[in-house]
């Protein structure tokens, strides 16, 4: 029975879908306050019915409805209830539809709280995300039916993928969608805009905190992502510029240069058109993932799908969406407003220097991405494109923008002179310049480079805490007022570069002293590796819920010892699949990573050990930068649009503010 309600509301979906599509955008273009409230009530139910459908098909999942086909091939009774429910969106047709769900739950905010918006403005964005709505629920019923029956019903069904049987599948896939899906509102934003043929400080300050509401999630289901397949894959790695991840990282990448030009465009009315078309960028780059996840075009481990003909679907959805879009843009752009002039040495230029960086960054991935594509069609030979290119391209990009990140926020609007600012930054370039010299003669003029990445991390975390250290000094005389007055979103800035230093310090230090080693060891074998010693205790068979598995039990010590690890190698039955469970020591110095293959012929074992130093500090930045996000979206002043209470400021936080 819930398969049936879920496909009825599917279908009503999708219907309302199309009220909401059409009444707002010809009620706003008629001026007909009926219809474009009507719009907002078909959005708000659409919403209810899409939260209803994914209700069913979790709850198919968890009831081990094996008549439904989609949970006949993802779930197993054996499986623990949490992985049943995962399995919701652990298949192409339930990540769809959690993707339809978190699209229609947007659009149902900006009914909601979208109150302060212009009503023809909202009616237009309504409008864009019911377009959207319809051309994926179209998608999801007519190609991707998660409620498809099988008569007769199975007695028991395959289970889902091992490596998906993960707490990270609970949390990634619904963060990682939340920001793809999310940078829809702001590209609903800049086509209703481009209709309107009006995009001004105000339309800067609505859209500004939807960015936000995408970019912190994405931020946070990267990291998750990252840290996921480094401790289940069993490889010891945390990135490999996969398709899939690369498809993640690009609208990241241009999530973040739009974040900062809404900044310019709110607060000095400047970098109007290139604000809009981030927009559409943006999101054009979220589909792309979506498109590569299912299309097979690129071969990756996060595919949920080899299915070309519906991959074509979503290419046909992205080309339409895109180009459209595109065209309205040509159109539109020549009659908005270039906006207010600025210095190349001001806040607006250091945007502007730190966006162009970000857009050739996201142009590297996306060559890098799409390349072997470009070629075998072009030539028929097929090539690959892995990490030595993203270190010759990337990375001579990245450390550029990097050093610049911090001048940004030290700079004053509209224009500034150069001594002022090297009196601002002099603090975090002594520190910076400290940690080089002591990272010079700790690890010696051979790892140069080690050294400057090192010194280049301390530069991002002491500029940013520079950022609040210029206020408080200047308020200083009423110094307990001054921290009160400081806005949220200040400190959710802060957190973000800091975060992205933290970051930087993980990259540096992982990649220049990681180490790793790989033998056949019996129980009571010892090895000395990285300053530690690791015995081999035990080996055997143990039993889980849904598999079996030979275990390897360590003790290690030395270097934070002793303690214990445990790496097993797994059997699921049902799907005839093997995993590995690495065992890994965490500590803010570094982890020390333990993992088994097959048993060999004598009882001996294949362990691979990795030393990564300082590897969590990755990992903390990810989510100390998606936190700033979350912070920063909780200030009022950017919360929806909505206006801050006025406050009463002693003179020199009066004089900051103004300078910020």
């Amino acid at each position: 029975m819930a398969a049936e309600v879920g496909q009825f509301a599917l279908i009503l979906a999708f219907v309302l879908a199309m009220v909401q599509t059409v009444t707002p955008l010809w009620g706003a273009h008629r001026g007909d306050p009926v219809l474009m409230a009507l719009g907002r009530t078909a959005t708000i139910l659409q919403a209810g019915f899409v939260i209803l459908a994914f209700g069913c098909l979790a709850a198919s999942y968890l009831l081990c409805d094996f008549s439904v086909a989609l949970v006949a091939a993802h779930s197993h009774t054996l499986q623990p209830a949490v992985y049943r429910f995962a399995a919701t969106w652990g298949s192409h047709e339930g990540s769809m539809l959690l993707w339809v769900l978190i699209l229609a739950v947007y659009g149902a905010g900006v009914a909601i709280f979208g109150r302060t918006l212009r009503e023809t403005l909202q009616a237009r964005v309504l409008g864009v995300q019911g377009l959207i709505g319809v051309a994926f629920l179209g998608f999801l019923i007519f190609t991707s039916n998660p409620f498809l029956r099988l008569d007769p019903a199975p007695l028991e069904g395959t289970e889902l993928n091992p490596l998906l049987q993960d707490p990270g599948l609970v949390m990634h896939p619904p963060m990682l969608y939340m920001g793809y899906v999310g940078f829809s509102v702001s590209f609903a934003f800049a086509i209703a805009a481009l209709i309107e043929g009006r995009v001004d400080a105000a339309w800067a300050r609505w859209v500004r905190p939807w960015v936000l509401a995408a970019w912190a999630p994405l931020t946070a289901g990267i990291t998750l992502g990252s840290c996921w397949s480094y401790y289940v894959l069993g490889w010891g790695g945390w990135w490999f510029w996969d398709p899939v991840e690369n498809a993640s990282l690009m609208p990241w990448i241009l999530g973040t240069a739009l974040l900062h030009s809404a900044l310019v465009l709110e607060r000095r009315g400047a970098l109007v058109t290139w604000t809009i078309l981030l927009c559409i960028l943006t999101f054009s780059l979220s589909l792309v993932g979506t498109f590569l996840v299912r299309s097979g075009i690129l071969t990756s481990v996060h595919a949920f799908a080899v299915d070309p003909q519906r991959g074509i679907y979503i290419l046909g959805i992205i080309a339409l969406t895109t180009g459209v879009a595109l065209a309205l843009f040509g159109w539109r752009s020549p009659q908005l407003k270039t906006g207010a002039l600025f210095a190349p040495l001001s806040r607006e230029g250091g945007i502007t220097l730190n966006n162009l960086f970000l857009t050739a960054l996201a142009a590297t991935v996306f060559l890098g991405t799409f390349s072997p594509v470009f070629v075998e069609i072009l030539r028929g030979d097929k090539i690959s494109v892995g990490p030595p290119y993203y270190a010759r391209t990337f990375a001579p990009l990245a450390i550029p923008l990097l050093l610049i990140s911090p001048f940004g926020p030290m700079l004053n609007w509209k224009r500034d002179e150069l001594a002022r600012l090297v009196r601002r930054l002099r603090v975090p370039a002594g520190i910076a310049a400290a940690v080089l010299l002591v990272a010079l003669v700790t690890v010696g003029w051979r790892m140069m480079l080690t050294a400057g990445a090192l010194a280049l991390a301390a530069w991002l975390v002491a500029g940013a805490l520079a950022i609040l250290g210029r206020r408080w000094w200047a308020g200083r005389a009423e110094l307990g007022r001054t921290i009160r007055a400081t806005p949220i979103a200040l400190y959710g800035l802060v957190m973000a570069h800091a975060g992205l230093g933290l970051l930087t310090l993980g990259i540096a230090s992982v990649t220049a002293w990681e180490s790793d080693k790989v033998l056949t060891m019996h129980p009571g074998d010892k090895v000395a590796f990285a300053g530690r010693t690791l015995t081999l205790d035990a080996l055997g068979p143990v039993e889980g819920p849904n598999y079996q598995a030979h275990q390897a039990r360590f003790l290690i010590e030395g270097r934070g010892g002793p303690y214990k690890l445990t790496s097993e190698r797994r059997m699921y039955a049902s799907s005839q699949t093997q995993t590995t469970i690495a065992g890994i020591h965490v500590s803010p110095a570094g982890n020390f990573y333990v993992s088994v293959g097959d048993v060999q012929d004598g009882g001996g074992v294949v362990v691979r050990l990795w030393d990564h130093p300082l590897i969590m500090w990755i990992w903390v930045g990810g989510f100390t930068m998606a936190l700033g996000g979350l912070v920063s979206l909780s200030d009022r002043r950017l919360r929806l649009g909505a206006p801050s209470r006025v406050m009463v400021r002693s003179p020199a936080a009066a004089t900051t503010a103004a300078a910020e």
